[in-house]
């Protein structure tokens, strides 16, 4: 068989959410599958990186897919001709966008509809694009994979798919990411939060992060005296006007760190020298990020809201993402009460290895397969 794939987010240095799900699951399918022939669709030159085994061809198609105008041309006429002129039996979209003018079968991974039910939280243009597409590639597509049941559901309600069309391929997590020693936590503090320890946000800076309840929560917490900071990881590619005002009001603003986009080396022992993760998104596919601070036995706090109880299961305090006191006193609760924190390490030990690259792969791999027969 030959099956194409749209590899645009495989950025060199730049992975991020749906580009990690691309890289760890696509390098794994490619190289257990052998038999196969794959077709990566690029919309720049690729990186070598990228080419994981020898069944793959890398293709790059023009444009520059980065805005809805060129979206559509990429998908509806770049890779469509591209589908004919290889003789695909497939395509394989790992961030959810299809091709309405190929009649070759057709699957999206579509991680979640956050722009269905908060079309407020992106620029017109993008968020217009996604609800007008995003429902015609539910019903263009030959089956759907998505992150969570909750997404599953979610898709089902919004478009009227069959749930026996949608399959449930969980997210993994980085073998990187593990404990680390107190020599390492103790350069990491001195390094990154002044010799202090700290609460740590990973992610993009996007509205529905709710960075903006986190630092009400963060200044409500230090109001009882403490020497934490708030280490804030990631681009600030989607900063709001509520963002800037919360956090300009802030009497701790001084107290919030931002890295920046770390290293992945960095990322993991900074991850693993926080007291917690606070992830307090009010919506969500999946959160790798809730995953990852499992596997380096730091305790979680997460939203009571859409998949993240699926997720995080007994091991994460879960807050009401709208209630600044909520979130306050979880965080408090992590910093005094060391029974409670140590329960939640070990459940997350736990719950963690429900989540791995090697059982994604093969569940999106069981996808394909259903859809070749």
């Amino acid at each position: 068989m030959i099956i194409a794939v749209n590899t645009r987010l495989l950025l060199h240095n730049k992975l991020e959410g749906i580009g990690r799900f691309s890289f760890e699951t696509l390098k794994r399918i490619t190289k257990n599958h052998p038999e196969h022939q794959f077709i990566f669709f690029f919309d720049r030159p690729w990186h070598e990186e990228f080419i994981f085994s020898e069944n793959i061809t890398p293709v790059a198609l023009f444009p520059q897919s980065r805005h809805p105008f060129l979206w559509y041309w990429w998908f509806e006429f770049s890779v469509s001709a591209a589908l004919k002129k290889h003789k695909a039996d497939l395509f394989l979209s790992p961030d959810g966008y299809l091709s309405l003018s190929t009649d070759v079968p057709q699957i999206p991974v579509m991680h979640d509809l956050n722009f269905q039910h908060y079309p407020q939280d992106l620029p017109f243009l993008y968020s217009k694009y996604y609800r007008h597409y995003f429902p015609k590639y539910a019903k263009k597509a030959a089956r759907i994979a998505t992150v969570s049941e909750f997404s599953k559901k979610d898709i089902s309600q919004q478009y009227g798919i069959e749930p026996n069309k949608i399959d449930v391929v969980y997210n993994g997590c980085n073998e990187n990411f593990k404990p680390v020693n107190e020599e390492i936590k103790k350069h990491i503090r001195h390094t990154f939060s002044h010799n202090c320890p700290y609460f740590i946000y990973v992610g993009a800076q996007h509205q529905r992060k709710n960075l903006q309840n986190l630092f009400r929560a963060f200044d409500e917490f230090k109001k009882n005296g403490s020497n934490y900071k708030l280490l804030v990881s990631g681009k600030k590619k989607w900063w709001t006007s509520e963002m800037e005002e919360a956090y300009s009001g802030m009497q701790y603003k001084d107290d919030v760190i931002f890295t920046g986009r770390l290293s992945e080396e960095d990322l993991v022992n900074v991850l693993a020298s926080a007291e917690a993760l606070v992830y307090v998104s009010y919506f969500e596919g999946f959160g790798i990020p809730v995953v990852e601070a499992m596997r380096c036995n730091v305790p979680v706090i997460c939203s009571n809201t859409t998949s993240l109880p699926e997720v995080a299961g007994k091991a994460a305090l879960l807050v009401n993402p709208f209630s600044v006191d909520d979130i306050a006193s979880a965080m408090k609760r992590i910093t005094t009460d060391e029974q409670v924190k140590t329960q939640l390490i070990r459940e997350g030990q736990e719950q963690s290895h429900r989540f791995t690259w090697d059982k994604t792969a093969d569940e999106l791999w069981q996808s394909i397969e259903k859809t070749l027969k």
